[in-house]
């Protein structure tokens, strides 16, 4: 099924993309939003219990989600609006009635909502995923004043019909698949869809909660992947995203990492910020 979704193609056989202004690299930041429901498990956890086991409400672990949205978002805000990047929330739609001054913030800003299901669980726990999928639009949409364009599943899981079903209620662009540097149209059975490259190397659950790489990790990651793509982007353009979560990266010995890895972007000429709309904009035009 993957071929069906993803059609193979080498990115070395492709017409050159080329980005606005002649940048080589558009880097887009994802900052993700959710909302975990403390009567459930959790959706991760950070210190596990004695004896291993299980307990509802989870406080330890609750709390540790919670500071991302009490203390951690407004670090990431602080870091990108003195960088003059516009983030792309990818958002819970609940978070709009648990944590609307988040959503607030974020609109102020005028950050891009990406649609993110309704609360942190995978699709294909759902016993009815274009209720959710139709749910979360509408959510969104009612509280920013538009619907969002694009999707990002929860753990970035997905069913087989999950992007017929996206593309079917009026979604243009689906982040779940982490397997190019640049944009692709996704066969559905109707409408149009386009995978945004998102990213599992720079995302700081695997760097920091599976691997336990230390508090500057993001960064030198960063760094490396940033230098590659820019020297590829000479030949055909290339798509960076770094993607966060305030309970991991806004915590205070991470912070000032996340900060260096846009100083370090922002001292080569040829690069564009956007966002996931954006990005998607530019490629169908060209």
């Amino acid at each position: 099924m993957g071929e069906a979704r993803a059609e193979y193609s080498a990115i070395i056989d492709r017409k050159p993309l080329k980005l606005p202004g002649g940048a080589r690299v558009a880097v887009w930041v994802a900052v993700n939003v959710e909302d975990w429901d403390i009567n459930e498990k959790m959706a991760r956890t950070l210190l596990p219990y004695p004896q291993g086991v299980t307990v509802i409400p989870d406080v330890v672990n609750y709390g540790w989600f919670d500071y991302g949205l009490r203390v951690g978002i407004w670090r990431i805000m602080d870091v990108l609006e003195r960088a003059g990047i516009r983030g792309t929330t990818s958002l819970n739609a609940s978070i709009c009635d648990h944590y609307p001054r988040v959503v607030d913030a974020c609109l102020d800003k005028g950050w891009e909502m990406l649609a993110h299901g309704y609360v942190q669980r995978p699709l294909f726990l759902e016993d009815d995923e274009r209720a959710v999928i139709r749910r979360t639009i509408d959510r969104i949409a009612e509280y920013a004043g538009k619907p969002p364009r694009g999707w990002m599943g929860p753990g970035l899981g997905e069913t087989w019909d999950t992007p017929d079903i996206l593309a079917e209620e009026g979604i243009e662009y689906l982040c779940d698949w982490c397997n190019d540097d640049q944009p692709y149209r996704m066969p559905v059975r109707s409408g149009s869809l386009v995978s945004i490259p998102y990213t599992l190397e720079l995302n700081d659950i695997p760097v920091h909660l599976i691997q336990n790489q230390p508090s500057g990790a993001l960064f030198d990651l960063a760094r490396e992947t940033f230098d590659t793509l820019y020297r590829e982007g000479a030949e055909s353009a290339r798509i960076m995203c770094v993607s966060v979560h305030p309970y991991i990266t806004g915590v205070a010995h991470r912070i000032r990492f996340f900060e260096q890895i846009f100083d370090y972007i922002r001292g080569h000429d040829q690069v564009v910020f956007m966002t996931a709309e954006e990005i998607l904009d530019w490629y169908t035009a060209a």
